[in-house]
């Protein structure tokens, strides 16, 4: 008969890592995971209108595609620019102009990748409508 683990065996086993969970993205809903935690839920405005929802939407797959891509300095700078405008499309319901403007400065730099992209296309389309350019 093998006796069973001793207090001091248990003490002598090395610790589990830490677990960690990643979520991406979630919309219109509230969760907690694990032990002792905390849920918080944050409402957003939403677009204001059509020509932002449409920019929205042509910025979330722009940077979906772009994820794809080694990255450079123009597509880290238009990654950036890009999660600067889905930030305030979000919370106030409209990209500012200040704002769109150095978006598509960064589009524009970095057009080699972007210029073959739909979803590239479709930024600077929902750009054109809303600069009126």
């Amino acid at each position: 008969m093998t006796p069973g683990p001793t207090p001091d065996d248990q003490q002598a086993q090395p610790q589990q890592p830490q677990r960690t969970v990643h979520i991406g993205s979630v919309t219109g809903s509230a969760f907690a995971v694990g032990d002792h935690n905390t849920v918080t839920q944050h409402q957003h405005a939403g677009p204001a209108d059509e020509a932002q929802a449409e920019l929205l939407r042509a910025v979330q797959e722009l940077r979906a595609d772009l994820a794809r891509f080694v990255t450079s300095d123009d597509t880290e700078v238009l990654d950036a620019e890009l999660v600067s405008v889905v930030d305030e499309i979000e919370t106030s319901g409209a990209a500012a102009p200040g704002r769109l403007a150095r978006l598509q400065q960064a589009l524009t730099a970095a057009g080699t990748v972007t210029g073959t992209l739909a979803s590239g296309v479709a930024v600077a389309e929902a750009l054109r409508a809303l600069l009126g350019g």
